[in-house]
């Protein structure tokens, strides 16, 4: 990709943010303008052994990463159900009301604009309900109980875990 269309593409970003819209689907879209499609899977238990929703495993598995791309539909991610700041950062996480109770979170920079660093969208998450931020990590709770603990600087290594303690929401 050429520097006028990775431009163009980072603008595009900054432009949806600023509309509060992301992609729809399971995607991470970064300021610079990339976007890695993701596909959140759920573990099944072995053969023989009974489904227990507070020992289910998720990974989200990236598929493809792309620096042009245009998507399909677009969804608002207008809902902010927690924000945390940290050290001029800040995460925030919510739902995308309109689309299906569509699950999101975001890191940002402190500043005028609250500057995109990346969103990640997941159509089959429920709403994220808490975030906070501390060096290394944001760490979103759905309103499933579920953890999402997402590297800052490589979000899509996010490792998700049960809220053992909370599996009464499940």
């Amino acid at each position: 990709m050429d520097a006028p269309d990775a431009t163009a593409a980072a603008h595009q970003v900054h432009r949806r943010w600023r509309a509060r819209e992301a992609p729809d689907g399971d995607f991470i879209m970064f300021a610079d303008g990339s976007l890695i499609v993701m596909d959140l899977l759920r573990f099944l238990p072995p053969p023989g052994q009974p489904e227990q929703p507070q020992a289910e495993r998720w990974q989200w598995i990236e598929l493809l990463r792309a620096t042009a791309w245009s998507a399909v539909n677009w969804v608002d991610v207008e809902a902010v159900l927690s924000s945390h700041a940290h050290d001029g950062s800040r995460a925030l996480a919510g739902e995308s009301c309109a689309h299906g109770s569509i699950g999101w979170v975001a890191l940002t920079r402190e500043n005028d604009e609250d500057a995109l660093e990346w969103v990640a969208v997941s159509r089959w998450s429920n709403p994220f309900c808490e975030v906070t931020v501390d060096e290394t990590t944001v760490t979103a709770v759905s309103t499933a109980g579920r953890i999402w603990a997402f590297s800052r600087n490589a979000p899509q290594q996010v490792v998700i875990t049960e809220d053992l303690a909370n599996s009464w929401r499940l």
